[in-house]
C-alpha cells in the first residue's frame, strides 16, 4: 500500500535513528513491515519505543464514538506526537483540524500540507507571524486560527501585518484564563477589551470565538477540581455571550474550544448549553487520547467514568498504546536490576511502570506480566533502577517492557517509533518532528 500523500515527505530511516538496525539505509518508515522485524526476536537494537496496533485502532474508534455521540469536533493537539502519519489517522477519523503550540510546529504541519491549523497559543514574533501571513496569501484554502489574550497581543499581530501583504485577516479566539493560571484573560471586562482591539484592527484580525484550557486547574479533591473546572468553563461561555451581545462576533458558527486529555467530558457537558443565538462549534483538543498511557491519563479516565455515565456507555475505555522496551544490563545487588533506558528514552513525570518481561531464545514467543514487587525507583540519563524482590528471576539480557505516563514527554525522545501487532512484529514505523 502506498503511504498517504503527506507521508511521502517523511525522512527515510537509517542507522542514525534510535531503535533502527545499524545496517538500514534509505528505508521509508511505511515500508518497515516488509523487513520481517520482530521486537522479541531482537531484530532491533534496544531501547525501542513501540505502538501497539490493536490498542491504537481501539482508541481511534472510541474517540470517534465520543465526538459523534456529543455532536462536537476534535482538533487533536499535534504537540503530543508531532507525527504526520498519526495526524493522518486522526484526520481520517474526522478531526476538524490539527492543533499546534509553536511556530515550529506550524511549519511542520504546513510542510506536510495540513490545511486547517489551530495554534492553541498566542502567535508572537515577527518571523512566525510573517510566515503564517505568507502561507495564507499563497494558499487561499489554508485556514489558520490562533489565540489572543491581551490588547498588546492583538496590536503586536496588527503591527507585523501592516508590513506583510495579507489576503485576509488572521482568525483569532480570545483566550479566557483564571487567576494563578497560565495565559488568558483573567476577567470578563479584560476579554471584552481584547475583543474591541480585534474589531479595531480588521486588516489583521477577525474574531471567531472564545477558548480556554482547563487541564492545569487543581483543587484539594477530585470534586473540588471538577467544580473549579466547570466554573472556569462557564467563564468561557460568559465571555462568548458578552462578545455576541456587544456585536464583536459576526461569523457563524462561533467557535468554543477547550478540552485537553483529562477533562474533555466536562467540556462537552458544560458547552452543550451556551445561550448564544448563533450556532456554535465546540472543538476539543485532546492529543493524548490516541495513545493514552499507563499512569496519569489512566487515572484521569477512571475519574471521567465515575462522573460521566455516558463514558461507560461507550464501551471499553481508552487503552495504553505506547511501550518502551529495554534490556536488563546488570544485577549488581539481590534487590536491584539496572535496565538500559533512562530520561533520554522515556517520560519521568511519573516513573515508568515495568509491565512485561521476556527472555529471548528460550522458545516462548510472548512476554509475560511482570511479577509484583518490581518497580522503578530512579532514572538516570540512560539507566533505570528497578527495585526487585530478592528472589526475582530477572537476568542480564532479559527484556523489560515499560508502560509510560504522559505520552508527550516520551514521544519527544524518539524520532522513530514502531507499530507492532500482538506478536510484536513490526508492521510499519512512524516519524516524529520535534
Amino acid at each position: 500500500m502506498n503511504p498517504p500523500r503527506t507521508r511521502l515527505n517523511d525522512q527515510l530511516l537509517d542507522g542514525r535513528d534510535k531503535g533502527v538496525p545499524g545496517e538500514v539505509s534509505g528505508l521509508h518508515p511505511s515500508r518497515t513491515g516488509s523487513q520481517g522485524w520482530n521486537i522479541l526476536r531482537e531484530d532491533l537494537p534496544l531501547p525501542v519505543a513501540v505502538l501497539k496496533q490493536e490498542a491504537l485502532a481501539h482508541n481511534r474508534k472510541w474517540m470517534r464514538g465520543f465526538v459523534q455521540h456529543h455532536g462536537v469536533q476534535i482538533a487533536p493537539h499535534g504537540k503530543t506526537t508531532m507525527s504526520p502519519s498519526l495526524f493522518d489517522l486522526q484526520l481520517a477519523d474526522g478531526a476538524w483540524a490539527i492543533t499546534v503550540a509553536t511556530p515550529h510546529q506550524i511549519q511542520v504541519a504546513r510542510h506536510f500540507g495540513y490545511q486547517r491549523i489551530l495554534l492553541a497559543n498566542q502567535l508572537i514574533g515577527r518571523q512566525g507571524i510573517e510566515y503564517v501571513l505568507r502561507e495564507m496569501a499563497a494558499d487561499e484554502g489554508f485556514e489558520f486560527y490562533c489565540l489572543v489574550d491581551s490588547v498588546a497581543s492583538v496590536e503586536h499581530l496588527a503591527r507585523v501585518a501592516e508590513r506583510v501583504p495579507a489576503s485576509r485577516p488572521i482568525s483569532v479566539l480570545i483566550e479566557m484564563g483564571y487567576e494563578g493560571g497560565r495565559t488568558g484573560c483573567r476577567t470578563l471586562p479584560e476579554g471584552l477589551e481584547v475583543a474591541r482591539a480585534v474589531a479595531e484592527n480588521p486588516h489583521a484580525t477577525r474574531l471567531r470565538g472564545v477558548e480556554g484550557f482547563e487541564g492545569l486547574i487543581r483543587g484539594s479533591s477530585v470534586t473540588e477540581t471538577t467544580t473549579r473546572i466547570e466554573t472556569f468553563l462557564g467563564s468561557v461561555i460568559a465571555l462568548a455571550r458578552a462578545c455576541e451581545a456587544e456585536g464583536y462576533l459576526h461569523d457563524s458558527p462561533v467557535l468554543l474550544s477547550a478540552g485537553g486529555s483529562a477533562h474533555f467530558d466536562l467540556v462537552t457537558k458544560t458547552f452543550a448549553q451556551t445561550g448564544l443565538s448563533a450556532p456554535t462549534l465546540v472543538v476539543l483538543r485532546s492529543g493524548c487520547y490516541l495513545t493514552h498511557d499507563s499512569l496519569m491519563y489512566t487515572v484521569a479516565f477512571e475519574h471521567m467514568k465515575q462522573r460521566s455515565a455516558d463514558i461507560a456507555a461507550l464501551g471499553a475505555g481508552l487503552r495504553p498504546v505506547l511501550e518502551v522496551w529495554a534490556y536488563v544490563q546488570s544485577r549488581p545487588e539481590p534487590g536491584l536490576a539496572i535496565v538500559g533506558l533512562g530520561k533520554r528514552d522515556i517520560s519521568y513525570d511519573d516513573l515508568p511502570v515495568p509491565q512485561a518481561w521476556f527472555r529471548p531464545g528460550e522458545g516462548s514467543t510472548q512476554p509475560v506480566l511482570m511479577p509484583s514487587g518490581h518497580r522503578t525507583v530512579r532514572l538516570n540519563d540512560q539507566h533505570c533502577y528497578l527495585s526487585v524482590p530478592p528472589t526475582s528471576d530477572l537476568k542480564v539480557a532479559d527484556m523489560v517492557g515499560f508502560g509510560i505516563s504522559h505520552p508527550c514527554l516520551t514521544f519527544d525522545k524518539w524520532r522513530v517509533l514502531h507499530v507492532v501487532d500482538d506478536d510484536y512484529n513490526v508492521v510499519e514505523s512512524i516519524r516524529t518532528y520535534f
